[in-house]
């Protein structure tokens, strides 16, 4: 049985999407439009109506996605933007290719989520240092759980800062009973094929509630151009969606809240099969999440390392999300200021993922909690 578990299992996904699939793929095969084909503002009014988001603009990748809602709201050098630590470079990376400063914010030790007492400390150390302007904050809702946005927006507001939402692991959850999509100015969506909706390359979209910054996203998403093809307007990206993938999306939106309640379903369990001293990711407040990771927490380096090297001898494949904080990666260190960031720092050493996609079937799931509760009796 052990050798049958994936961490992610996209071919016995594809099985199951079956006919569907194939007539959606077909469908772009016949028309030859590969370049913003139907399908692709076909999805984006399927994004936007199961977020409620009145737009969506779909494109190449969350990082285009990311990349460009900054590009629509002039940042550039001389700003500061507030964005977690412990998070996926993407989310860095663009604030840098655009010259602004990328202030780097602690989390909260248990959800993992972006910690307001952090981000108050970090805009006083911006502040007082005076190097730079603070412009935007980017909330990111970590391994599927929403970020703290009600406090966020009121942080932001208090502020005067631009709210962005980098939702690259969260579309499907919900918070205080409706579906993620409008916490923010703009949420930015990735379909890496890793998501919990993703498709068969890169991927990604924006959704917002502005006419005008959607009319912005779209012409940005295509070299800047305006109504006509050739009518260039401002410098922009080749950031559009091939059709493919937007067919693929098509397809899986089919069975989309059904994976989302497998996946519901095995955190569930996991939660109440976990030996003593394996940490469950405690739930954030009046949400529901998406589940894109399963992130469990152990006492330390050492201990989690076992654990994953006796996982792995038994068949049971496992993923470290992330083992290294963004301020401490080579690419960043030197924009960094040098702020002491602990929580996210021993993280890195602690977490451990398990697997969990909707086609682990309850017998591997058993068999995962099993060789978990084995490992345990001799270490902990």
């Amino acid at each position: 049985m052990s050798k049958n578990i994936a961490f992610l299992d996209l071919s016995a996904q594809q099985a199951r999407l079956g006919e569907g699939l194939r007539q959606r793929l077909d469908a772009v095969f016949h028309h030859c439009r590969f370049v913003m084909g139907p399908e692709v503002a076909e999805l984006e009014g399927a994004l936007a109506r199961y977020s409620g988001a009145r737009h969506a603009v779909a494109v190449s990748s969350g990082t285009d996605a990311l990349l460009a809602v900054l590009m629509a709201e002039g940042i550039g050098p001389g700003m500061a933007v507030f964005l977690p630590a412990f998070t996926y470079t993407a989310t860095a990376e663009v604030v840098l290719l655009l010259g602004a400063r990328p202030v780097f914010v602690d989390c909260d030790e248990e959800t993992f989520q972006m910690s307001l007492l952090s981000l108050e400390e970090r805009l006083h150390d911006v502040q007082r240092a005076g190097q730079y302007r603070p412009q935007a904050i980017i909330g990111v809702d970590l391994f599927g759980q929403p970020a703290p946005w009600d406090a966020l927006n009121q942080f932001a507001q208090q502020h005067g800062l631009t709210l962005i939402a980098d939702c690259a692991q969260s579309f499907g959850a919900s918070y205080h009973g409706r579906k993620l999509g409008r916490e923010a100015l703009a949420t930015t969506l990735s379909f890496f094929p890793s998501k919990p909706l993703g498709c068969y390359g890169d991927g990604g979209a924006i959704l917002t509630n502005d006419d005008e910054r959607a009319a912005l996203y779209r012409s940005l998403r295509s070299h800047g151009e305006g109504v006509q093809r050739y009518d260039v307007q401002r410098i922009g990206l080749n950031a559009r969606l091939d059709t493919l993938q937007a067919a693929v999306l098509l397809a899986k939106m089919e069975v989309f809240d059904r994976e989302l309640a497998r996946r519901a379903d095995i955190a569930h369990i996991y939660d109440e099969g976990l030996p003593k001293g394996v940490i469950a990711p405690r739930r954030v407040a009046e949400s529901d999440s998406a589940w894109a990771i399963y992130c469990v927490t152990l006492p330390s380096k050492k201990v989690r390392d076992s654990a994953q090297d006796f996982l792995k001898e038994h068949g049971v494949p496992t993923a470290v999300y992330y083992p290294k904080p963004l301020h401490q990666q080579p690419a960043y260190a030197k924009h960094h200021d040098g702020a002491a960031l602990p929580i996210s720092e021993k993280l890195g050493e602690k977490v451990l993922a398990l697997p969990i996609h909707p086609d682990l079937s309850n017998n591997q799931l058993n068999y995962v909690i099993t060789t978990l509760k084995e490992w345990a009796t001799h270490i902990l």
